[in-house]
Order: C-alpha cells, then structure tokens, then sequence
C-alpha cells in the first residue's frame, strides 16, 4: 500500500470543496490511504501551552512568534475537526490523526487527547527552547547557537516526547538539518539516543518528503544515517508528505517508498483507532 499520513489543512479551511483536492491528489498519484494529522495550533485547546513554551518577549524571535500565534490558528476546536472528518468518511477513506508539539506539560496534552478517538498521534519537535527553530523568518537565531547544542536539545526534547507515552509516530525525525547547517562533529550518540527512546516508546518513525520539496536541504527526512539507526533497532515507518496544500498531498511518495526499501524496509503502518497494522510497502 502507498499511505501518506502526515498533512494538514490550515492554509485552507474546513470546505469540503477545497479539501475535496487533497484526495484528488491523492488518486492521481496512486495513494491507497491518507491521514489528516492536522497541527495542534489548530485547536484552542491547546492554545494555552503555546503560550507557555514559547519565546513571547520583546526579542527577534519573541517578537515573530508572538505574531506567528495570532495568524490563521486555534481556529477550529476538536470536536469540530472530527464532525468534518466525519463528513469526509462518508465519502473517502482517510484517516483522523493529529501532529503535537513538544510541550512541556505533557500531563496537559494527555488530558486533551484522551477524550478523542484518534486513529494515531504524531508527536513533532517543532520548538527548542522556545525557538520555532523551522521558521525561515527567524532562521538567524541558529547562527547564536553551536550545532553541538542544538542536538543536544533536539535529543532531549524527542526522548521527553518518548517518556510521555502518548505517540505513535515521531513527526520528521531530524529535521534540524532543514536549513542546511550539518555537523561537523560524530552526531552517531545523538542518533542512537533517539532511537533508543523511540524503541522503548514503541513509535514509528516519519518517512517525510517535506523537507525534501520544502526546505533547502532537499533531502527526505530523516536522513541516511538515522535511517541506518531505525532499521539497527527495529523502528516501524509511516510515508508521508507533509502536505499543507491539496496539490502537495501524496508529493514524492513514490520516491519516500523507494527510499526506505534501500534500508530494508518491506512494510509500512497504517493505523486505525491507535492501533498500527503492519502493510506492504508500497
């Protein structure tokens, strides 16, 4: 099977005209099943941690993610994400699943979560000390910080995402390389440290095309080298997009499938009411 399980809707809204794009995209590239894994920033739900984890004071990056958290978010609460999901089960097959960040207060994020029939839970490193480090507008902020750091932290906030127990699927493992800053220095510890956790948690790992279409690195994450460590310790994959647009949906699946056999790889998960379903890949 061809599944792409990582996109969203917020650039658009809940329309079924406009969404109605994302699987017509789907067919022509010959995808068997998506999955919605629309961004907790969606929901004002989670609104309150956004303003708890995040640099809001009068600095460069403050100053951005303060704007940032007011332009097109927690627009849409979760019930009325799953009554449109289930509009669109009437006529598609597709999956409800939901991209969280790394939050703090991941007591919080439990409490949100449990009262909703999720078919998965990615959980994504978006943030690093508060630092929406992904966002071009403040890509500056990297050159203040040693590489050496910024995988320490990345390291430390993936196994916090691990220890909360509440994923199935690590969103886009290692995309702190987006913006083409590469170490220089053995990253064989860093990786290791991720996959054990990941291990132990029992989440799958995120074959996502996004930064490969999306950002300079032009690569699919995560990169070769992580991709050794999953297959060393036994890491489960999902494909995926990243879509946020309709045109954008099942993008480079093809390629993110030819990519994982090169390591191996036979089957991929799909996933239904949290529970993972080993499927041939591709």
């Amino acid at each position: 099977m061809k599944l792409d399980y990582h996109m969203h809707f917020e650039y658009g809204s809940y329309d079924e005209e406009w969404v109605e794009g994302f699987f017509r995209a789907a067919e022509e590239r010959g995808i068997d099943e998506i999955g919605i894994s629309e961004h907790s920033h969606t929901f004002p739900e989670f609104e309150p941690l956004y303003y708890e984890d995040l640099v809001l004071d009068d600095s460069f990056i403050g100053q951005f993610q303060k704007k940032w958290l007011k332009k097109n978010k927690f627009k849409y609460t979760l019930d009325d994400y799953f009554a449109f999901m289930e509009k669109l089960r009437r006529k598609h097959r597709v999956k409800t699943g939901i991209e969280v960040c790394n939050f703090r207060n991941q007591s919080k994020v439990r409490d949100i979560l449990k009262d909703y029939d999720f078919d998965y839970v990615i959980g994504s490193v978006h943030f690093l000390r508060g630092w929406a480090y992904d966002s071009s507008e403040i890509k500056a902020e990297w050159e203040r910080h040693g590489l050496e750091e910024i995988y320490g932290w990345y390291v430390e906030e993936v196994e916090s995402l691990c220890e909360a127990g509440l994923y199935d699927v690590l969103g886009h493992p290692f995309n702190i390389r987006l913006f083409k800053f590469l170490p220089d220095f053995d990253v064989t510890p860093y990786l290791e440290r991720v996959a054990k956790a990941m291990a132990k948690a029992h989440m799958a790992v995120d074959v996502n095309t996004g930064t490969y279409y999306r950002y300079p690195i032009r690569e699919i994450s995560p990169y070769p080298d992580f991709m050794r460590m999953a297959v060393k310790y036994g890491l489960p994959i999902i494909t995926s997009s990243d879509a946020h647009k309709p045109e954008d949906c099942g993008r480079h699946i093809a390629d993110a499938v030819s990519y994982a056999k090169g390591f191996g790889y036979e089957k991929a998960l799909r996933f239904e009411h949290r529970q993972a379903i080993p499927v041939l890949l591709g």
